[in-house]
C-alpha cells in the first residue's frame, strides 16, 4: 500500500470539515503543482494518507482513505490538474508537529522535512509506521 501526506489550511478547509463529509468523503480539488498532481495520479483507491494543518498549525491531525482515483479537476478552468477523492477514517490523538519532525533524526529524509511547501507527497512505509506511533495511534 501507498502513503501520502495531504495538506490544507486549517481556516479553508478542516479536519473537522473532512470528518463531515462522512463516508461520501471529499474532492481534494485545487491542486495546481505538477509534482503534487503526478503524486495524486499514482494513488489507488485504500491508499492512505496523513491529513495534515498547514497555516499557524503544521500538524498532522487525521488519517484519510483514497476512495477514488485520479480524475479531472472541475475547478481546473485549463484542463491540465485532477483530483482524487478521500475520507477521513481516524483522529490523529497527539497531532504530530512539522516541528517534531524536523527534529527527529529518523524523519529527515521525510519530503515534509526538505519540502514543507509541496501540497501532495508520498510517505514512506517506515515513516507512515512511525509518525503514527508519534501520533499515539
Amino acid at each position: 500500500m501507498a502513503y501520502w501526506l495531504f495538506k490544507t489550511e486549517a481556516k479553508t478547509f478542516s479536519w473537522e470539515m473532512q470528518k463531515k463529509r462522512g463516508a461520501k468523503g471529499e474532492p481534494w480539488s485545487g491542486v495546481r503543482n505538477f509534482q503534487a498532481a503526478s503524486h495524486m495520479k499514482a494513488m489507488k483507491k485504500g491508499g492512505r494518507g496523513f491529513f495534515y494543518h498547514t497555516g499557524d498549525e503544521k500538524r498532522i491531525v487525521g488519517i484519510v482513505e483514497v476512495i477514488g482515483e485520479y480524475r479531472p479537476d472541475p475547478t481546473d478552468e485549463t484542463g491540465r490538474f485532477g483530483l482524487v477523492d478521500v475520507k477521513a477514517i481516524e483522529d490523529v490523538p497527539k497531532p504530530v508537529t512539522l516541528a517534531a519532525i524536523k527534529a527527529d533524526p529518523k524523519l529527515k529524509d521525510m519530503v515534509l522535512a526538505k519540502n514543507a511547501r509541496l501540497s501532495v507527497q508520498p510517505v514512506t512505509a517506515d515513516e507512515w509506521k512511525y509518525i503514527r506511533k508519534l501520533g499515539g495511534l
